[in-house]
């Protein structure tokens, strides 16, 4: 990281291709709940040669290191710190002016720059399901932003999560299930509040996408004003550097695109019952034309009471409160302080993950740890991270 921002920012005068680059005003967001298929609309959004979008680079969602005044090197090795996203996209910060203090300009500068660098792309912004409940103060900091927001049915979404909880550090922390049924219907309310507000906002559904790619690559094309190109139409040649190796990617990262298969095989009754009644629920509220799917019921669910919506409104609250916390004090504390909280939870949720798998999702997890971007972004060493999973372990 040290030579990604200490570069001598006089380079940027230098770069006559930087001075002739013209890119949008305007960012693209594509939004969606976790596993709900923003990997594969990013996926395939990048391969129009006119898009360079970031995977998850998630700096909007650090507004606190603009809180107070830094130098751009500084924002630069702190936003690095939490989640490797210069690495994974392999840029060069050198051409980033010095001086940047604000949010909204230092978004612009590297999201920009990145699109120039990567194919001088006019279309930049990013591609995160962390801003599932911050699309109302996105669209108050890029007022003329545009939003392409993928449903997916909420049974899949968290049979899903549920499956990559099995290999994944990330989603095998505790209510990630409550997480995505309540987060669901926040992004409903945000996305619903934005097009009111006459903000510029696409919709798809899933299930939509993954059996007719091309048609509704061509209605993106439409919103953004670009022609298509029939690359988008499916996953050969495209570039999926900057998504991690785990086992849930791997659809992804192959070369087909695979439908989802239907009902709700996988999911535990109780939870299966917990999101139909949610659904129908919803459904009363927007008189059938929300949420698209499921098509039907697997059982006859009655409305949640009033005490199950208030109880998960509040342990939803209390889980945002701290995924939104993490970030300021991420933003303040001293990078070797939080290097050390960051190394106890990782080696405590490999732990976690080791103690309930079988031998052949052990092999997985080991796997996906001796990864060198994701021991990166743990701040782990390989002999680090697995002296600290196997000890402690049952015997």
């Amino acid at each position: 990281m040290q030579e990604l921002v200490t570069q001598s920012v006089e380079n940027h005068a230098e770069k006559g291709t930087a001075q002739a680059f013209q890119p949008r005003e305007e960012p693209l967001f594509v939004v969606g709940m976790f596993r709900s298929g923003t990997s594969l609309l990013y996926a395939l959004l990048n391969q129009h040669p006119q898009i360079a979008l970031m995977y998850e680079g998630d700096l909007p969602h650090l507004q606190a290191l603009f809180w107070i005044p830094r130098d751009t090197t500084r924002w630069l090795r702190r936003w690095e710190f939490w989640n490797t996203a210069l690495a994974r996209h392999k840029f060069d910060t050198s051409v980033i002016p010095d001086g940047i203090q604000d949010l909204n300009t230092a978004v612009r500068s590297v999201y920009t720059e990145y699109a120039r660098q990567k194919k001088g792309a006019t279309v930049w912004g990013c591609k995160s399901p962390t801003y599932h409940d911050e699309v109302t103060r996105l669209s108050r900091t890029f007022p003329n932003a545009r939003f392409v927001i993928i449903w997916r049915d909420l049974r899949h979404i968290c049979r899903s999560i549920l499956d990559a909880a099995e290999t994944s550090p990330f989603f095998n922390r505790r209510g990630m299930t409550l997480r995505a049924i309540v987060g669901y219907y926040d992004l409903k309310v945000q996305c619903d509040a934005l097009i009111k507000r006459g903000g510029r906002v696409h919709q798809l559904n899933y299930e939509d996408l993954v059996r007719d790619p091309v048609g509704h690559m061509k209605s993106i094309c439409e919103f953004l004003e670009i022609p298509y190109d029939p690359r988008m139409g499916n996953l050969e040649g495209a570039d999926r550097t900057a998504i991690s190796d785990f086992r849930h990617h791997s659809l992804v990262k192959g070369e087909q695109i695979v439908a989802t298969r239907n009902g709700s095989s996988g999911l535990p009754a109780e939870l299966r019952d917990k999101i139909e009644r949610y659904v129908k629920m919803w459904r009363k509220q927007y008189d059938g034309a929300w949420p698209a799917c499921p098509k039907s019921f697997e059982t006859t669910p009655t409305d949640p009471s009033l005490w199950e919506r208030f109880w998960d409104r509040v342990v939803y609250d209390f889980l945002q409160f701290t995924h939104h916390a993490a970030p300021v004090v991420f933003s303040f504390v001293p990078m070797k302080v939080w290097g050390k909280y960051r190394r106890y939870i990782a080696a405590k949720r490999i732990r976690r993950l080791l103690e309930k798998a079988g031998p052949h999702k052990e092999e997985l997890i080991k796997r996906a740890a001796l990864d060198d971007a994701l021991l990166k972004s743990l701040g782990l060493s390989r002999e680090e991270l697995l002296k600290s999973a196997n000890s402690e372990r049952p015997r």
